[in-house]
């Protein structure tokens, strides 16, 4: 899974954001605003990245379990498909 092209991470004094851009610009009816964590995952699925490699990725960046992670990256994915950001 990927983000798709017509979203774009943006950091305004230190906030991380989410801005759609495009025709999306039209229909999203929300901004997103992401932690460090958020905004490291966002990142790292502007590639084709599965749930597992997220997870590895955030347990080697971060000092957190791998329970810890996997539930993060769930709760961080579940967003993002409500919100139809993520590639299908």
């Amino acid at each position: 899974m990927k983000i798709k092209d017509t979203f774009q991470l943006v950091t305004v004094a230190g906030e991380h954001m989410v801005i759609p851009i495009g025709e999306q610009s039209v229909d999203f009816q929300a901004m997103i605003t992401l932690n460090e964590t958020g905004a490291f995952l966002w990142e790292k699925l502007q590639e084709e990245m599965s749930e597992e490699q997220l997870v590895c990725a955030l347990t080697d960046v971060y000092e957190v379990g791998k329970e810890i992670a996997e539930e993060d990256v769930r709760k961080f994915l579940s967003i993002l498909r409500r919100k139809n950001i993520l590639e299908s």
